[in-house]
């Protein structure tokens, strides 16, 4: 995994901070890193959009009920958890493994956010669709939810590896060791859960360029699922059932 000097350098320097010095720093610290995060946002979206304008053939573009669209509507709801979770543990963590980690996958899964938010534009294609089941895109064409399971026809009310509000919210309010596990054993089942809708869009997508971003996250996700297992082993930890 790589990181950027100047990022890792900073989270050396507010490591070293002492306690009294830390509150003042939260609010300029949280700035700039959201100001980073829509800078990866953006570049995601241009290059998605860039791609997309190169080879799109408007006659047979993506639509509504594609594996396509709803692969890029319901891939940027999973990953954007996974994001938010990876916040977390970047402010909340002293691991630096963990920390490391967290920030690996909230820069990537930013990135491929905005790349995907950028087909969606291109493609005249909204990027969520509120009130329908997730994954139907899935359904009727040989999908399979996480552990195996034939998708239903009606899709799924949420997708497989989602945290529910009362496991982020104690996340939230972990602090340690207890902290770092928690968040390693949400994420590894995240993951998992995902991995699911990438394989299905990698084999199944019509654009070549959503079939190898899906690769992309397939082959990405398992060697952090890898990762993971092996973190959690070292404190003693399981995955979650």
């Amino acid at each position: 995994m790589t990181h950027g000097v100047a990022s890792e350098d900073t989270e050396v320097q507010d490591d070293q901070l002492a306690d009294e010095e830390r509150p003042s720093r939260q609010a300029p610290r949280a700035l700039v890193l959201s100001a980073a995060a829509l800078a990866v946002l953006l570049v995601g979206a241009a290059i998605g959009m860039l791609i997309t304008f190169a080879t799109v053939d408007e006659p047979t573009k993506p639509t509504e009920g594609s594996v396509d669209v709803g692969f890029s509507q319901d891939m940027q709801v999973h990953h954007l958890q996974a994001v938010t979770m990876a916040n977390i543990a970047r402010e909340t963590s002293t691991d630096e493994s963990v920390r490391r980690l967290a920030f690996d996958i909230q820069s990537t899964q930013l990135g491929q956010v905005g790349e995907m938010a950028g087909w969606l534009t291109v493609w005249g294609q909204p990027e969520a669709v509120h009130g329908r089941q997730y994954m139907t895109w899935m359904s009727g064409a040989g999908g399979h939810a996480h552990g195996g399971q034939p998708m239903p026809d009606g899709g799924m009310a949420r997708m497989p590896g989602m945290a529910s509000t009362e496991e982020l919210n104690k996340l939230r309010a972990l602090r340690g060791p207890e902290l770092d596990v928690f968040f390693l054993q949400l994420m590894l089942r995240h993951h998992q859960g995902g991995l699911g809708m990438a394989q299905f869009a990698a084999q199944r997508a019509t654009e070549p360029y959503v079939r190898n971003l899906a690769q992309k996250m397939v082959d990405g996700q398992k060697k952090e699922v890898e990762f993971m297992t092996t973190l959690l082993a070292q404190r003693g930890a399981a995955p979650l059932p």
